[in-house]
């Protein structure tokens, strides 16, 4: 007998909006389709381990077939199967979830079932009609003495239902979903868009997938397996499955598996990244029970750790009504301080158990670390014990063994120690090399991060400033209670000073005569430390803080040495002796890299008039 009635909704748009706003990617239709049959063959194994299905199960595979010429694609399963009763009550109230109630009835019975249940939005069926002009179901119930069900909807509140017997009636037990494809969705009629939409969502799905005869899925991923029960190659062969371009292995990975007070497995790899701070949010993959749900894990993962590659899988991140996970939710905050926490206990165990192999991998885990530091307390009090300082001769301390290794001479007279860096070895050569004539260390800070970094130390570490080598002359970087007397009186100090501002003639420049060693430079030009710190942080994303300064202006200091041959010559030139400072003056620039265009070509000019 066949029946028709009005779906019950409390909106007659319910459709317009489930196929306008709902869903972003009308492409999830099949992932929610294909989800559904999973639930219902997982909830048919689960009947017959509690006993209450004594059939035989048969082969639990879901099917999905595509005919391009009629117009139709059909999801096929072998799982619960439905009564006409049981249509009405789960198909014909929309946002009822059938999957929620199965839980809830067998909960105390079978722990493992809401686990294995993927489903719990009734309105993941409708997605159907996103693609498809009419829709129908053809089911028969695992229970004994049962008719066929035949349902079918156009995409309105109406529907019919009827009991088909004889040729007309499904043969086996399970559910058949038979969309009419409409014509505005010709692209899911290709059998590569499927292909394609399958393997992205339902690769790893716990039920077997067949797709036009070809299986598409693994039931038994990696992460769902025990740690003991994998070795190395598994790893590595799975990383290699899910970035099949990658022309690298993984640097190492960790494998998630906890179950109190949340649900997580999953895998994280450490891949090898270029030394630059390029966020591709796209390389984590976020799953429910196996099910694909988003490669944009914000929130869940911490915001350090986006660069790593690899899998998560929790039932416990909350998901609305189109599968995307809530943001705000409390144990989505649970599992991202706990993926913190496991990240930071890793690499301190590779730290301690093989020091040389963690220094090889330094250059690529470096600034997980440091942005860890940076964006995290905890982490930064786990991290501080295994982060590495690499200085100009490539050698590598901790934070503890780096103060031991600059106590002795890197202390100023306020007994402060004192650290030294460059961020450009190579360009700041002449610096970098006077520093190391004192006896000093230099540490090479040449990442992005490092000026956030530098800043992170000096708040965090007792009685210590860091100084970039190139902030000041030699003698002033690390103050000590000795001076320098210079062998020129005031006059000729203020003498040489206006001498020289007039040969410079650039306010940007601040002119000052000091007495250092003979053997220093005539001309150092320097940006003092705060004025550097300032607009590195600037250049890379200080964030609103920096932003209240405004852009910063050019300033350096230029300090002529009243104690170098060239100061007195300069004095002793008279009339020429501007010409002379001038030499001087650029040559300073020359060394820090500052003198181009015009100027430089005025320089060898001179230079060669000079031979």
């Amino acid at each position: 007998m066949q029946e028709t009635g009005s779906i019950s909704i409390h909106t007659e748009n319910i459709f317009p909006i489930i196929k306008k706003f709902l869903y972003s990617d009308h492409e999830i239709f099949l992932r929610e389709l294909v989800s559904n049959a999973v639930d219902a063959t997982q909830k048919l194994k689960s009947l017959a381990q509690l006993g209450e299905f004594k059939g035989e199960l048969g082969e639990l595979k879901v099917r999905v077939t595509v005919d391009k010429e009629a117009r139709k694609i059909t999801i096929s399963d072998h799982g619960l199967g439905m009564t006409a009763e049981e249509i009405k009550k789960y198909i014909n109230q929309i946002a009822f979830s059938g999957a929620t109630e199965f839980v809830e009835q067998y909960k105390e019975k079978d722990a493992a079932t809401k686990d294995q249940i993927i489903g719990q939005f009734g309105l993941g069926f409708y997605s159907a009609f996103m693609v498809a002009s009419e829709v129908e179901i053809w089911s028969k119930s695992y229970k004994d003495d049962t008719l066929t069900a035949h349902w079918v909807c156009d995409g309105s509140t109406q529907f019919t239902l009827d009991e088909p017997t004889g040729e007309h009636a499904k043969a086996e037990r399970g559910t058949d979903v038979v969309l009419h494809v409409a014509e505005d969705s010709d692209e899911f009629l290709e059998e590569a868009r499927l292909r394609t939409i399958l393997t992205k969502y339902c690769k790893f799905l716990p039920i077997p997938i067949e797709f036009e005869g070809q299986l598409i899925n693994d039931t038994t991923p990696i992460w769902t397996k025990q740690p003991a029960e994998l070795t190395d190659e598994d790893y590595k062969k799975f990383y290699q499955e899910l970035y099949p371009m990658s022309m690298d292995e993984p640097l190492f990975w960790i494998h998630l598996n906890v179950d109190y007070p949340f649900n997580l497995t999953g895998i994280l790899y450490f891949p090898k990244v270029k030394d630059e701070l390029q966020f591709q949010r796209n390389k984590i993959q976020l799953y429910s029970r196996q099910v694909f749900i988003t490669d944009e894990v914000k929130d869940v993962v911490p915001e350090f750790l986006m660069l790593l590659h690899g899998v998560i899988d929790s039932p416990d991140i909350p998901l609305n009504v189109s599968r995307s996970f809530l943001q705000a939710d409390a144990a989505v905050k649970k599992i991202n301080t706990y993926i913190t926490k496991k990240v930071a206990d890793k690499l301190s165990s590779l730290f301690k158990q093989d020091r040389p192999g963690y220094e090889e991998k330094w250059s690529d885990i470096g600034m997980f670390v440091k942005y860890g530091m940076l964006s995290d307390e905890k982490f930064y009090e786990k991290a501080k014990d295994f982060v590495l300082l690499k200085n100009v001769d490539n050698k590598l301390f901790t934070l503890n063994e780096y103060t031991e290794h600059i106590q002795a001479n890197q202390k100023d007279k306020n007994d402060s120690t004192v650290v030294l860096y460059t961020n450009d070895a190579e360009h700041q050569h002449s610096f970098v090399a006077a520093a190391q004539e004192r006896g000093y260390d230099v540490l090479n800070f040449d990442h992005i991060l490092d000026p956030h970094f530098v800043g992170q130390l000096e708040q965090k570490l007792e009685k210590t400033s860091f100084k970039r080598v190139d902030a000041d002359t030699v003698s002033k970087l690390i103050e000590k209670d000795t001076t320098t007397e210079s062998v020129l009186g005031e006059d000729d100090q203020k003498k040489l000073e206006e001498t020289f501002k007039s040969a410079i003639a650039n306010e940007a420049m601040h002119v000052k005569v000091a007495a250092l060693s003979p053997q220093d430079a005539p001309v150092v030009i320097t940006q003092n430390e705060f004025m550097r710190r300032m607009k590195d942080m600037q250049r890379t994303g200080g964030g609103g803080g920096m932003q209240m300064f405004g852009a910063f202006p050019e300033s350096y200091d230029v300090t002529v040495n009243a104690n170098h041959p060239v100061a007195q010559k300069v004095l002793a030139d008279g009339g020429s002796g501007e010409k002379l400072a001038k030499q001087a003056f650029d040559l300073a620039l020359l060394a820090q890299g500052m003198l181009k265009g015009e100027a430089l070509t005025a320089f060898v000019k001179r230079s060669t008039e000079l031979l």
